[in-house]
């Protein structure tokens, strides 16, 4: 199967991507399995899928086996809400470089626009006792967050960086600070 790509900052991305939401545990290590070795050379994941270390599992398997290089394979993941203060933006980007077994990734992208409190050990989604979600009583500008991503290509962790889920005011905002110019916006659509 040859899948065409498109530029994406400083890289080739296969416009056809295989995405890990919603697959199950113990499902999820197979699926990539299987797709990396039928030809898909783009594997979309997130910290937010909670499947990224069995996403590991199965790049490690694949890339041993030598049938797929790493270089073969655009691997995007994501930043999640509650690490977008600039000193959580490395924690965040370790732990998913460690869950996914990987040097690098492709693409790094803000994955919304919203900043939720971090550090409150209720993972995801925290909420108050109201059970309202917990914004970030810090509430870190975009370009705040944008800087410790450029950081991160400046330090060889990210070949590229981009945005999700941003309208075109926030956009701007990011264009207005950024050197490192978003290689991409990923939009979720049904």
């Amino acid at each position: 199967m040859s899948i065409p790509t498109i530029a994406c900052g400083v890289s080739r991305m296969p416009v056809v991507g295989f995405g890990s939401w919603q697959c199950k545990p113990g499902v999820v290590g197979a699926a990539i399995e299987h797709a990396l070795l039928n030809g898909y050379r783009h594997i979309d994941c997130a910290p937010a899928y909670e499947n990224e270390e069995e996403v590991g599992e199965a790049f490690t398997r694949v890339f041993k086996s030598g049938k797929v290089s790493r270089e073969e394979v655009f691997v995007t993941s994501k930043l999640w809400n509650t690490y977008h203060r600039a000193e959580d933006v490395p924690t965040a980007c370790a732990k998913t470089l460690a869950d996914l077994k990987l040097n690098y990734l492709d693409l790094f992208i803000i994955h919304w626009p919203v900043c939720m409190e971090p550090h409150t050990g209720q993972g995801l989604f925290p909420v108050d006792g109201n059970g309202e979600t917990m914004m970030d009583s810090k509430s870190p500008s975009f370009a705040e967050t944008w800087g410790a991503l450029e950081k991160l290509v400046d330090e060889g962790k990210c070949k590229n960086i981009g945005l999700s889920n941003f309208n075109i005011k926030q956009i701007e905002e990011v264009l207005k600070v950024a050197r490192v110019k978003p290689a991409c916006l990923q939009v979720e659509s049904h």
